[in-house]
């Protein structure tokens, strides 16, 4: 993966605009976050191949960054903290953000096929 550079990833996601598309959106702070310390709280959210089509999508241009895609019933999905960003060879558009130690906390993924179970 590469860092965001906003024009490259702005391309890509409007790439996939007005057409259904699945999505892949997922955040944490770690499963077991509260084992290594009591005192932080353990949330999180896993979605995967929900079938989507957006009207917009944008990167906001501070990093860590802001992906948020506009759906055509006024809706928006969101992602903050987007750090990384590639299309694979299967075509999907793969966006993740890395915490300061390097951990996944957030994921958002775009692809014209399901994602595999």
């Amino acid at each position: 993966m590469e860092t965001v550079e906003i024009t490259k990833l702005q391309e890509l996601i409007n790439s996939f605009a007005n057409e259904d598309v699945y999505i892949h959106l997922e955040t944490t702070n770690g499963a077991y976050a509260s084992h290594f310390d009591e005192k932080v709280f353990n949330a999180g959210c896993f979605i995967r191949n929900v079938v989507v089509q957006y009207e917009l999508g944008k990167v906001t241009p501070e990093a860590p960054h802001r992906v948020g895609l506009k759906l055509a019933n006024g809706g928006w999905i969101y992602a903050q903290g987007i750090t990384h960003f590639e299309l694979d060879d299967q075509g999907r558009l793969l966006m993740a953000g890395h915490d300061y130690e390097g951990k996944l906390a957030v994921a958002l993924e775009i692809s014209k096929t399901p994602f595999a179970y």
